[in-house]
């Protein structure tokens, strides 16, 4: 990418928003608008409703920039960001050192940056006849994904149960067949959580034995949805969007947590900004006991240049991302079952954005 330089071109724009219950009433939008430009992105799978739900609103005030984004999974994200191919790219877990090392290539005289934009619950969906309940703690689902629990009535869910009657039924676990930001939040997870009964590295690849696979979020919780005896872990979105039940988790609270965008705020809320400079690389703390939060949060990061970007796309880009770390871009998530950024976190977001060049 060659330096970028010049002035950001804004309009402002009013429109309409329509969500999916049918038309909103009419509203002033407070989108800055570049005048034109195209985007190319691609990446998480996780984020893939939300970034429709923010071109539509953003292209739909300004119909001057076109976007184009492939939920092709955090690897194929990162991987197409690092050779140029596109100017953002979205992934579920940060760039690692290698990873912004190699961004200095395409970010010349600059660095690839992690912005967190949408947050979200990892939800553990499942698809079991005749029970529309199920609490797992850490040490029982990290054994049921490594193929250590294979039947529904083990002794160990029937504990976490009391009063439920399970199926003698095989256990079909279902994970990402594709390098995936989301699975290595469930490694982080179940390393933090249940570190005995969880040997694997927090790892975008699925290295537990055992189980079926399938391609992105949406390919596990299709296959769930098939599968009665399945169980796998993909976003809340996916999760409503197919009818499946969720597991509750017991973290030692005084109630099992279930998956929310609100329980999800909770722990996005204590999580703390470990990256440098203007990187905005977030940690988590997945051994909370607070009562309702839901500790399997992944937050989806926006990979972008911090200098270094192309002169033609640098005003769209600040625009659309400026507005989807905005009031008015986070504001509708809850609703599409993502966990909005807390405010102090998209502000700061936002003054990142300003100043990329």
């Amino acid at each position: 990418m060659a330096a970028a330089a010049g002035a950001l071109l804004l309009s402002a724009c009013g429109t309409t928003t329509v969500t999916d219950d049918g038309p909103a009433p009419a509203r002033t939008s407070s989108i800055a608008c570049a005048q034109r430009g195209q985007l190319a992105a691609s990446g998480s799978s996780a984020q893939q409703n939300a970034m429709k739900h923010w071109m539509r609103e953003y292209q739909k005030a300004c119909p001057g920039v076109q976007i184009r984004y492939v939920p092709i999974g955090s690897g194929g994200g990162v991987a197409q960001f690092l050779r140029g191919a596109t100017v953002i790219g979205g992934t579920d877990s940060p760039l690692n050192a290698d990873e912004v090392a190699r961004s200095r290539e395409v970010c010349r005289g600059g660095r690839a940056i992690d912005l967190p934009m949408v947050g979200g619950p990892v939800a553990i969906g499942y698809n079991l006849s005749g029970v529309r309940d199920v609490v797992l703690d850490a040490p029982t689902l990290a054994k049921i994904f490594d193929s250590k629990i294979t039947m529904w009535n083990a002794p160990e869910i029937r504990r976490l149960n009391p009063g439920t009657d399970f199926p003698a039924k095989p256990i079909s676990t279902v994970h990402r067949s594709d390098e995936s930001g989301t699975t290595q939040n469930l490694n982080a997870y179940l390393a933090g959580a249940a570190p005995d009964a969880w040997p694997y590295p927090q790892a975008k690849a699925w290295q537990a034995k055992g189980g079926q696979s399938a391609a992105g979020s949406n390919g596990v919780a299709s296959r769930v949805q098939v599968t009665d005896g399945a169980i796998g872990y993909f976003e809340l979105s996916f999760a409503k969007a197919k009818g499946l039940p969720t597991v509750r988790l017991d973290t030692g609270a005084p109630e099992p947590v279930a998956v929310s965008a609100q329980t999800a705020s909770a722990g996005i809320a204590a999580a703390r900004v470990k990256g440098t400079g203007h990187d905005m690389t977030l940690a988590f703390d997945y051994r909370t006991r607070a009562g309702g939060a839901y500790p399997i949060v992944l937050v989806t990061y926006e990979i972008v240049c911090d200098s270094g970007n192309q002169a033609e796309v640098l005003p769209a880009l600040k625009s659309f991302l400026t507005y989807t770390a905005s009031a008015e871009g986070q504001k509708d998530l809850s609703r599409i079952h993502y966990a909005p950024l807390p405010d102090e976190v998209a502000a700061r977001v936002r003054q990142v954005v300003s100043g990329l060049s």
